[in-house]
C-alpha cells in the first residue's frame, strides 16, 4: 500500500518540459543572454545586429531557452549563459526584501519556470538564486492564502495578481517549490 500523502517528484533540478503545454512551449522560447565562447562559421543570421556570416567568439547575444540549453555543454564550452537581469543580485535583494511589490507578470510571465530552468546551467549564483525564488514562492503564496481567507464576504480577488490566480500555474509552482526544497536541504 501506498503512503505517500504527495505525489513523487521526478529526479533533476527544475520543471520537466511538457511539449504539449503551451505554457512550456512559450517558457522554452524565453530570451537568455549568451557569450559565445567559440566562433560560430555561417550562423551569422542568429545575430540581428551584425552583416557578417559567422558569430565572432565573444559576441554577446540573446537565444531562445531551448537553443541555449541545446547547446550548452559542462565539457566543451560553446557558449556560456549569463542571469537573467531579474535573478541577478540587485533583483534578489528587493525579493529579499519583500517578495509582494514586484509585478512578476512584467519581469516575464514564467518566473518561476525560467528560474527553475537557469538551474540547469553552471552558476555560482545558482544556490542564491534557487533560494530567492523559494522564498518569494513562499511569501506571495502566504499573502495569497491570507487574501483568500477573509472574512469580508467579498471578492478580494484585486489583491492577487491575475498570473497567480491562473489555475495552470498552482501545480508548476507547488512542482517548482518541491523541489527547490529538496535542492536546498
Amino acid at each position: 500500500m501506498n503512503t505517500q500523502s504527495y505525489m513523487p517528484v521526478e529526479p533533476g533540478v527544475g520543471m520537466e518540459e511538457n511539449f504539449l503545454s503551451l505554457d512550456d512551449i512559450l517558457l522554452a522560447h524565453e530570451r537568455l543572454p549568451i557569450r559565445i565562447e567559440c566562433a560560430f562559421p555561417r550562423l551569422g543570421f542568429l545575430d540581428k545586429s551584425s552583416d557578417t556570416q559567422d558569430i565572432p567568439e565573444g559576441t554577446k547575444m540573446e537565444l531562445p531557452l531551448w537553443l541555449s540549453k541545446g547547446l550548452y555543454e559542462r565539457k566543451r564550452r560553446v557558449l556560456s549563459v549569463e542571469l537573467p537581469k531579474v535573478y541577478r543580485e540587485g533583483w534578489r535583494t528587493v525579493f529579499n526584501a519583500d517578495p509582494n511589490v514586484v509585478d512578476l507578470h512584467k519581469m516575464g510571465p514564467y518566473y518561476y519556470g525560467l528560474g527553475s530552468q537557469m538551474l540547469h546551467f553552471d552558476s555560482p549564483e545558482n544556490p542564491e538564486v534557487a533560494q530567492t525564488l523559494l522564498q518569494t514562492f513562499i511569501g506571495r503564496f502566504r499573502r495569497t492564502m491570507d487574501s483568500s481567507q477573509n472574512a469580508y464576504n467579498e471578492d478580494t480577488s484585486a489583491l492577487v495578481e491575475q498570473s497567480e490566480i491562473t489555475t495552470c500555474q498552482v501545480p508548476i509552482t507547488i512542482k517548482m517549490f518541491i523541489t527547490l526544497t529538496e535542492l536546498l536541504s
